[in-house]
């Protein structure tokens, strides 16, 4: 026997048996076991898997691929330590952006794609994975309000790229023809000024130009302003210019700002008929973050059966009169990654009217290699060619799992919680919430050194400018704050937090830094909402001694 075929033997062992084999499926599961037992053997009570590491870039470049295989074993290990000072989601202390912990159901629903390997580009290699793309697309468009049977749905890479899609179809609707010229007219994108980066990321990519992307104002809730949309749109199509799209931010990253999806597709409506466009400008709901509160679309929240504490059912009813409105988007973003609870990425992307995807559509002269059996082709429309099984079957599994009053109750759990950190912040006269009339599980919040009347401090700092030196001293301040809790943490102490550079910009067009609380545990209770002011207190009493230090 070659030395080969005695290298390819060894190596079938570090497969999954194609036929039953019950002593190598034994080998295969207790591989993963032991992965999860040593993983498990570096939790602790920090929100930290093992201890803080020093991220050596410079070594990983000169990384290199070996003559010989590993074992299993060997590589295993190696993947296990690469997660060694990971952040734990699901650890109470960790209130980072809007990153929630996985079920163990959408664990099992990602993981039994990656041992098949199905590619949703077709049913001849999906099967019943691509059932699976239809089951949640279907629920999806319910639970929302679309029609499940004139709406369609498919995965793509992330929120980025259910806008790229809706963006994509907005610019052959504004513009047909595109796909085959290329853009040869001014087409522009509207947003508002607190919308996703994504927005430019889209124009950039399609072409459109970064340029093109008109962002409205917003009001002190963070919600687009819509009048100044109606002007600006207007001033667009008296110059011959073409709306792309319009994106109606759903639940901000930043604020949880939730736009007015209702005056919007008014003024849409209004200026088609204005201006007597033979196109309807397509209008996206970006609701990556906010389309799960669409459970609460039919709960009663005057007889309240989960029972929330009050300022949480008018929290949640806040958010619901914003959300109730996704039916009247032509495209809607979703993230079940975010507040869907699954692994990372599982971006679903909703059009209302599924004839809109023949707006996109390949001819099948173009893959002469695919499509030759069955009925659903997803691949004729999608940029991807290859899309893998896990995103849909993770979705399906927290769909399945947790039901509506599954989702109720959890999203109830933690914007009590965040309710619960706002009241300690505003209950202390060193720390002010500045996104106080937000709905959502983000707290934004500042902190301030003493003598601060935090009182009237938020509204010298917006409004006059003749502070701006001392609101520079402020926003360095909390950056100090920021990196001292951080510091901390990564020791296995305090909370894990975020920072975001500018929440907000001041009338005299200054950013305005604020420290951020994202809260999607579970597992949140309010002693661990007390841990994020220890860590504020501990950094606040740090920064003072090294000011008492200087000359």
């Amino acid at each position: 026997m070659s030395a080969y075929v005695d290298l390819v033997t060894s190596l079938r062992q570090g497969f999954p048996q194609p036929v039953s084999d019950r002593v190598h499926d034994a080998y295969f599961v207790f591989s993963f076991l032991r992965a999860l037992d040593q993983l498990d053997g570096m939790k602790s009570v920090s929100p930290l898997l093992g201890k803080a590491v020093t991220l050596d870039y410079d070594a990983a470049k000169r990384s290199r691929v070996e003559e010989r295989p590993q074992s299993l074993e060997q590589v295993t290990q190696m993947l296990v330590e690469h997660l060694s000072g990971m952040f734990i989601w699901g650890h109470p202390r960790a209130q980072i952006n809007v990153i929630p912990p996985p079920t163990i159901a959408s664990v099992i629903g990602g993981l039994l794609p990656s041992i098949y390997n199905p590619n949703l580009v077709s049913e001849e290699s999906s099967r019943q994975v691509g059932v699976a793309e239809v089951e949640v697309s279907t629920m999806t468009a319910e639970l929302i309000g679309y029609d499940p049977a004139r709406s369609a749905g498919l995965f793509t890479f992330g929120g980025t790229g259910t806008l790229l899609y809706a963006v994509k179809l907005g610019l052959e609707k504004a513009c047909p023809g595109t796909a085959d010229r290329g853009i040869t007219e001014r087409a522009v994108i509207f947003c508002s000024e607190r919308a996703h980066y994504a927005c430019l990321s889209v124009a950039n990519w399609l072409g459109i130009g970064r340029g093109n992307v008109i962002s409205i104002p917003c009001s002190v809730d963070n919600e687009m302003q819509v009048c100044l949309l109606e002007s600006m749109a207007r001033d667009v199509l008296k110059n011959g210019g073409k709306i792309a799209a319009i994106v109606a931010t759903m639940g901000t990253t930043d604020h949880f700002g939730l736009d007015d999806l209702k005056s919007i597709r008014e003024i849409r409506d209004r200026l088609v008929d204005e201006f007597h466009l033979d196109y309807r400008p397509h209008l996206h709901g970006d609701a990556v973050i906010g389309w799960a509160w669409s459970v609460f679309n039919d709960y009663d929240f005057d007889k309240n059966p989960l029972e929330f504490r009050l300022r949480t059912v008018r929290a949640l009813a806040g958010t619901r009169r914003r959300i109730r409105e996704l039916p009247l988007a032509d495209s809607v973003g979703i993230d079940f990654h975010k507040t869907g609870f699954t692994p990372y990425v599982s971006s679903l992307f909703l059009v209302k009217e599924a004839i809109d995807l023949e707006l996109i559509t390949r001819a099948q002269s173009d893959t002469p290699y695919l499509f030759h059996d069955g009925h659903y082709h997803p691949g004729r429309y999608t940029l991807e060619t290859t899309r893998g099984g896990s995103a849909p079957m993770a979705a399906l599994a927290n769909l399945r799992l947790f039901g509506k009053d599954g989702f109720r109750a959890l999203l109830g759990h933690v914007v009590s919680m965040a309710e619960v950190l706002r009241e300690h912040l505003e209950g202390h006269a060193a720390t002010t919430v500045v996104n106080r009339g937000n709905f959502g599980p983000v707290t934004l919040f500042r902190v301030y050194p003493d003598g601060v009347d935090t009182f009237s401090i938020t509204e010298r700092e917006q409004k006059d400018a003749t502070y701006r030196d001392q609101l520079r001293l402020h926003n360095e301040y909390n950056r100090r704050i920021y990196q001292l809790v951080q510091a901390d943490a990564l020791q296995g102490g305090g909370v894990v937090i975020s920072l975001t550079d500018c929440y907000r910009e001041t009338d005299y067009g200054e950013p305005i830094v604020a420290l951020k609380s994202y809260i999607l545990s579970p597992f949140s209770e309010e002693q661990y909402i007390d841990a994020v002011l220890e860590s504020l207190w501990k950094a606040r009493a740090q920064i003072a001694a090294e000011q008492a230090q200087k000359p």
